[in-house]
């Protein structure tokens, strides 16, 4: 297996790729468009939101959390768990940068590109 030399890429590219991987998932993208629906902090109810089990959602919080997408603050004996609205920034800012490419597609002669 091939050794990853992210030391290769600059530290924003590096973060956006940690960013997408964490949400390569789809129980992460329902962890996240849960949270984004509930807007809020929340606790102990995605295990009923969520197909999964318990510990497996416990994995994929930690994932997103690893990631930078989501922030968890201790309260009581939970972890509450809520958006982070920097990463979402960055990760649409990225997302924004592929969209200008679309919209001036029209400008790029065909011809010179498969």
């Amino acid at each position: 297996m091939g050794v990853s030399k992210i030391e290769h890429f600059s530290e924003v590219q590096n973060n956006t790729a940690n960013l997408f991987k964490a949400l390569g998932h789809p129980a992460r993208i329902a962890i996240i468009e849960h949270l984004i629906k509930v807007n809020s902090c929340i606790c102990g109810d995605l295990v009923n939101e969520i197909p999964l089990a318990q510990p497996t959602i416990s994995q994929h919080l930690k994932e997103l959390k690893l990631a930078g997408l989501i922030k968890g603050t201790v309260e009581g004996t939970s972890v509450c768990y809520c958006i982070d609205p920097e990463a979402l920034e960055k990760t649409m800012g990225f997302i924004g940068n592929i969209q200008g490419y679309i919209a001036n597609k029209n400008e790029i002669n065909q011809n010179q590109c498969c």
